[in-house]
């Protein structure tokens, strides 16, 4: 622990100064979520006062320093546009501690602006997250905890009690298993829906559904639910779709799957809701066996797994193996689904001989995979580079072996990391400490106040106890940035501000903000359809993208879509992309049809 707490310290004291650079030269709009994160690394530094690490006083108070730096400079912009003069410095004199701990515009929120506004926050978000399901806190529920290491059974258990129920519902982490557990269940003559943020698929006669866990409705009821892939939980993105699940899902019986380092704090919540749980653990039987000598790529073999972090070393160490007249099946997060498949098939088929992949690999699907190689140990996690955590090596490594082919999966790592491998595969996972919140459609409702503050607002305010974070909410707040123009109700604009695309990529925002243009300047009731002028990979993958977009301002706004075309299209575009990725070294313009 003390060696956790040290390697914390260096890691604060090494960032100051480059925190301190960015915050002083940030624009308005990123102040508060920067406050956000200076008071979350307060918080941890106020954890190692007592542990004697040297220049710790001078490090503390440069981060309160810069702390207050960035709140008073939230204070100036809120008087700045709202025509108020509120003193930073008064708003904080009687209630310092309250500063700290939420932030100053809870401070302001709570005893400096209109009461009115207070009760409507209190209401729409109570003090403990679980009172804002009051439906299902009137239900009776009981939670099945299968946690454990993977490959080793736990959501196949939960989906045989699923296919037993009158009516239930999978809840997936990603489109492609939700996909795939609604092809099964329909081919084992279990009706069975699919939603996703891309598609819908009904079937005659079904009770059951498969989709995407930001796709549950709270207001149907189930016999059996399953959450799969609960470690989501605590993802600073997506994981407060896991947490409204465990809160707010009405079933009788709910099974949860995943890592078990999410057993405390799932115990913690669901004791909080007064309701029972039973906790089956499980082991891996089959032997993984870390590898002594460093992984050279000389020494790659058929069923082994590469991982890599970034499509970028993905698509490099495809074409390096393709000079060697070794096939790959190539895995990465910009791939769409129906890609994703055909590569999976082509490796499991034996096509390819091997697997290059990114970290998507930890989640969902099983393979034949012999070994597994990390051929890196760090990743980019949205926030940071950071090396991976004992957990994601677990989820990763647990890949490698397959009961009744490889009854042994091995372990490899390049370069020096072998022993970082071996370590972590033996340590203790961390628990989850905190379940990640988003806020709900309710908060539309609260007046007199931009949705985007109203954002800033919720992101400070503090809940009961220790159990919960806030989510981050920055792209929600560059997504309204780049709409403030269009002057739009704020019921219209929490619909846009959650159409799913990558904020990053400047093509998809120009898609986003062109179809906003074709509905609400030019009244539209039939929006265009994409297009794209390449058949190189970027352009195809983010021309896929692009039909994803259209598809979710189709549903959203009940615009006229062309569904078949929007399938038919994604099958070709996937074709497209497979040839690319089979003839890695070969212009795509080749792939003219």
């Amino acid at each position: 622990m003390k060696k956790s707490k040290d390697r914390e310290f260096k890691k604060l004291k090494e960032q100051i100064s480059n925190i301190e650079t960015i915050a002083r030269n940030s624009k308005n709009n990123a102040l508060w979520e920067q406050e956000a994160s200076l008071r979350k690394k307060i918080k941890n530094l106020k954890g190692m006062q007592d542990k004697g690490f040297k220049g710790f006083k001078d490090v503390y108070y440069r981060y309160i320093d810069l702390f207050k730096y960035v709140s008073e400079r939230i204070i100036e912009d809120y008087n700045r546009k709202n025509g108020t003069e509120f003193s930073f410095n008064k708003i904080i004199k009687d209630d310092y501690e309250g500063f700290m701990k939420s932030g100053v515009l809870s401070i302001l929120l709570t005893k400096h602006i209109p009461k009115v506004l207070e009760e409507d926050f209190n209401r729409t978000f109570p003090k403990n997250p679980k009172d804002e399901y009051r439906e299902t806190r009137k239900y009776k529920r009981k939670f099945y905890l299968h946690l454990g290491e993977t490959n080793t059974g736990k959501t196949y258990n939960a989906m045989e009690a699923l296919k037993k129920a009158n009516k239930g519902i999978y809840l997936s982490p990603l489109r492609i298993l939700a996909l795939e557990n609604y092809e099964k269940l329909n081919k084992q003559g279990v009706p069975c829906d699919l939603v996703t943020g891309e598609e819908e698929d009904l079937v005659e006669n079904s009770r059951h559904i498969s989709c995407t866990i930001e796709k549950l409705n709270i207001d149907e009821e189930y016999d059996v639910g399953i959450i799969d892939e609960i470690q989501m939980i605590k993802d600073d993105f997506r994981g407060f779709a896991w947490t409204r699940a465990v809160l707010g899902l009405k079933a009788r019986e709910i099974h949860v799957c995943g890592a078990f380092n999410a057993k405390n704090i799932l115990v913690k919540i669901i004791e909080d809701c007064g309701e029972d749980y039973e906790i089956i653990e499980y082991v891996r039987e089959m032997p993984l066996i870390v590898e002594d000598k460093a992984f050279k790529l000389k020494n790659t073999s058929a069923g082994d797994g590469l991982v890599v972090f970034s499509k970028k070393k993905v698509l490099e160490l495809a074409s390096y193996f393709a000079e060697k007249g070794i096939k790959a099946s190539l895995i990465y997060g910009d791939l769409p689904p129906e890609v994703r498949r055909k590569q999976y098939e082509e490796f499991v088929t034996g096509e390819n001989s091997i697997l290059i992949t990114t970290d998507a690999i930890g989640m969902g699907v099983n393979l034949p995979l012999k070994r597994i190689v990390f051929m890196d140990t760090r990743k980019f996690d949205g926030n940071e580079v950071r090396s991976l955590t004992s957990q994601e090596i677990k989820q990763i490594a647990g890949r490698a072996g397959r009961k009744g082919i490889y009854e042994r999966g091995y372990v490899a790592a390049y370069g020096e990391s072998g022993e970082f491998i071996r370590y972590n595969l033996e340590t203790k996972d961390e628990n989850i400490h905190e379940a990640v919140l988003g806020p709900s459609e309710g908060i539309v409702n609260i007046r007199n106040i931009p949705l985007k503050d109203k954002l800033a607002l919720w992101s400070t305010r503090e809940v009961d106890g220790s159990l919960y974070r806030k989510m981050d909410v920055s792209e929600y707040i560059i997504k309204l940035e780049n709409i403030k123009t269009y002057r739009l109700s704020q019921e219209i604009e929490w619909k846009l501000m959650k159409i799913p695309f990558d904020i990053s990529e400047r093509e998809l925002m120009i898609t986003y903000l062109s179809y906003i243009d074709e509905i609400f300047i030019s009244n539209k009731k039939e929006i265009s359809k994409p297009r794209y002028f390449m058949n190189d990979l970027k352009e195809l993958e983010l021309y896929y993208q692009r039909i994803n977009i259209y598809y979710s301002f189709g549903k959203n706004f009940g615009l006229e879509i062309d569904i078949d075309w929007i399938k038919k299209e994604r099958v070709k575009i996937g074709e497209k992309i497979n040839r690319l990725l089979k003839n890695i070294r070969e212009e795509a313009e080749d792939l003219e049809s």
